[in-house]
């Protein structure tokens, strides 16, 4: 039976905090269409304290800004860049578009199709995290996307000379030094200076999770997105340090944000805990990784592996970083995660930064069904179909008037009926049904 050395908050308080922050975003995204730029602009002068008529970047600006990055800046943006754009290209080649006869004269298929315009946020209020622009501009340059436009918040009253270098050498056809609500609004509504996507995508705070969320349906999105998440799966084969390290790696991303610890042994369980707090009095971050900790960390003391793994997967965390003995027993047997990181030698920062997976992933126990951003989320698997023969259209459609007649679907069945009058050469009334045929002989 599992022990909680360590809780966190209640579900319903979350569930409370959530609610206030819904009423806010469907107001503003109501402004939003109403007053277009003008309700923009005032949002962006009152959140970010920045103020233009269009929010645009032009080419001089991103200049600008790549300008104030070393060389050594821009060489490792590059390198992340480029990791990225590999592992994008790789799974870019797992799809295939499919064509096959199923019967005689009978061809069905389906391609894969980039989304024509897309909305790229990269989050910038607390830190620049110009990760998110590779996640999302790159993958979706690779899809094939004809149109990437991105939008990060200003950083200190003005863009975030990182963010536009990242964004300007991924790809993204225009670039908005555009944040929060007013952000996602904008991407998704249009405005008079900003034509709509089709999709959204990116990492955000709570107020853009539940913009993105409530626009869902006007346009796709990539993921429903909540705090950052991260489970670290540890036995006896890893020192407490490493496992703190590890925890408040992710913990410094915001207050709210989940750390657990799942271990099968109870002395690990208690000097993570130690070493947490002693870490705490010398992260640069601490002030939010603590609150966080407080707030949101858990420890977990399981009887064996079994458990471990059975309480993984009912966490089913965005990131999980597994350091045991059985690092590949848990890839084998583990269905409920956003991404693994295995072994002490690599860790979610990793993944996040520079190492090529995608680090936009569900959260919220989303990962129980959909996994994260990849070039697929930026595709279309559309179906088409073939008839090429007068015997097939007349056979498919001798089948798919009875089963039409049926469901009672009388319009439906016609469809069938007029191939099977043409094509077949068969007598059948009109709205009926084509005779049943003789099923020992067809046997």
């Amino acid at each position: 039976m599992a022990q909680y050395l360590k809780t966190s908050k209640s579900l319903s308080e979350r569930q409370q905090a959530n609610k206030q922050i819904s009423i806010v975003v469907e107001n503003t995204l109501a402004d939003i269409e109403q007053r277009g730029n003008a309700a923009i602009r005032e949002l962006s002068i009152k959140f970010d304290n920045y103020d233009r008529q269009d929010y645009r970047l032009s080419q001089s600006e991103i200049n600008a800004c790549i300008k104030q990055l070393s060389r050594q800046d821009i060489k490792d943006i590059e390198f992340a860049q480029q990791q990225v754009f590999n592992f994008a290209t790789a799974q870019k080649g797992c799809l295939t578009d499919l064509e096959i006869e199923t019967r005689p004269g009978v061809i069905l298929g389906h391609k894969n199709i980039p989304i024509n315009a897309v909305g790229c946020y990269v989050p910038g209020g607390k830190y620049p995290l110009l990760a998110s622009a590779h996640m999302s501009i790159i993958t979706a340059n690779v899809a094939g996307c004809s149109r990437i436009i991105s939008c990060a918040p200003p950083f200190n009253g003005r863009p975030a000379p990182a963010i536009v270098a990242a964004q300007a050498m991924a790809g993204a056809t225009e670039i908005y030094a555009l944040g929060g609500i007013q952000a996602i609004g904008a991407m998704a509504l249009g405005t008079d200076t900003i034509a709509p996507v089709d999709m959204l995508v990116g990492p955000g705070n709570a107020f853009v999770a539940e913009a993105k969320r409530q626009l869902f349906g006007r346009v796709g999105i990539d993921l429903f997105a909540g705090p950052t998440e991260t489970l670290v799966i540890a036995d006896e084969s890893v020192d407490a340090e490493m496992c703190a390290t590890d925890l408040l790696g992710q913990a410094e991303h915001g207050v709210t944000t989940p750390a657990i610890l799942l271990t099968n042994s109870l002395k690990l369980a208690q000097e993570t805990m130690r070493e947490v707090e002693r870490l705490l009095t010398q992260l640069p971050t601490a002030e939010i990784a603590r609150q966080a900790w407080r707030d949101y960390g858990e420890v977990i003391v399981c009887d064996s592996y079994e458990e471990m793994l059975q309480e993984a997967d009912r966490i089913a965390s965005e990131h999980v970083q597994v350091m045991t003995n059985r690092d590949d027993w848990f890839l084998a047997n583990m269905t409920n995660f956003g991404a693994l990181f295995l072994g002490p030698r690599t860790n979610v920062a990793y993944g996040d930064k520079v190492i090529g997976t995608n680090h936009t992933l569900p959260t919220q126990k989303a990962a129980r069904y959909t996994g994260g951003l990849w070039v697929g989320k930026f595709m279309k698997t559309c179906t088409w179909q073939k008839v090429l023969s007068d015997e097939a259209s007349a056979e498919i459609g001798s089948y798919c008037s009875r089963l039409c007649q049926l469901e009672g679907f009388s319009g439906h069945a016609e469809q069938a009926n007029i191939r099977v009058r043409r094509y077949g050469n068969q007598h059948v009334p009109y709205a009926g049904t084509v005779p049943a045929v003789d099923i020992e002989k067809a046997s």
